[in-house]
């Protein structure tokens, strides 16, 4: 099957959990593109895709360079070391779904400010408390989201990103979801990035308004 079909079928099944759920929901797609060569991405995008997200600084430089004809939305998943913050902020994604941890959004803030810049971010929520996870853990993500608020100015804070537990039992996935949900709606937040393509379906039945998938369609 061609890229198009992928990418129908996914919709179709993004769209079936969305109105078993709540009818009202806008839900965006973010293509995990580290699974893309920039042909497939192109290909992509002449079937209406528009948002793209990369987990590595390199990968995203050379990317967003090669295809800086077309306008495509560029989002960052990785982790974010602080020798990185400059080559990020050169390349002006859209989005990061990954600022992990209070003292990285102290340095962001310092560079961005320095600049005179702004860059919308999502606070990682490590809600299954694994340690091959970056982000915050559940019990400290809303008074971090808070603080980051109040000191960092020039970090326009979205809401929230989370990795679905690592587990084979869905209850163990879905609980670490409904936590990180549990949180966002404490929050005065627009985006709930949660589900990839193992699990995006049931991270939209635990609330999620933004999911980055991206093995699945390059299958």
């Amino acid at each position: 099957m061609g890229l198009n079909q992928n990418l129908l079928e996914i919709i179709d099944k993004i769209e079936k959990a969305r109105i078993s759920t709540d009818r009202h929901r806008i839900i965006n797609l973010v293509v995990a593109s580290k699974y893309a060569n920039t042909e497939q991405i192109a290909e992509l995008y002449k079937c209406g895709q528009r948002a793209f997200g990369e987990n590595k600084i390199q990968s995203l430089q050379e990317k967003s360079k090669d295809l800086e004809d077309i306008p495509l939305e560029w989002h960052f998943f990785g982790t974010l070391q602080s020798n990185k913050i400059n080559a990020l902020l050169r390349l002006k994604p859209y989005l990061i779904h990954s600022l992990h941890s209070y003292d990285i959004a102290l340095e962001l803030n310092k560079r961005l400010a320095r600049d005179n810049l702004s860059l919308r971010a999502l606070l990682q929520v490590n809600s299954a408390n694994e340690s091959s996870k970056s982000g915050v853990l559940a019990y400290k993500a809303k008074d971090i989201y808070h603080k980051i608020q109040e000191t960092c100015s020039n970090i326009k804070l979205c809401g929230l990103m989370s990795i679905g537990a690592h587990s084979d039992d869905t209850n163990v996935v879905k609980r670490s979801f409904e936590t990180t949900y549990k949180i966002y709606e404490q929050l005065d937040a627009k985006i709930l990035s949660m589900g990839m393509s193992n699990d995006f379906e049931l991270a939209i039945k635990c609330g999620s308004n933004c999911l980055r998938i991206g093995s699945v369609l390059f299958a």
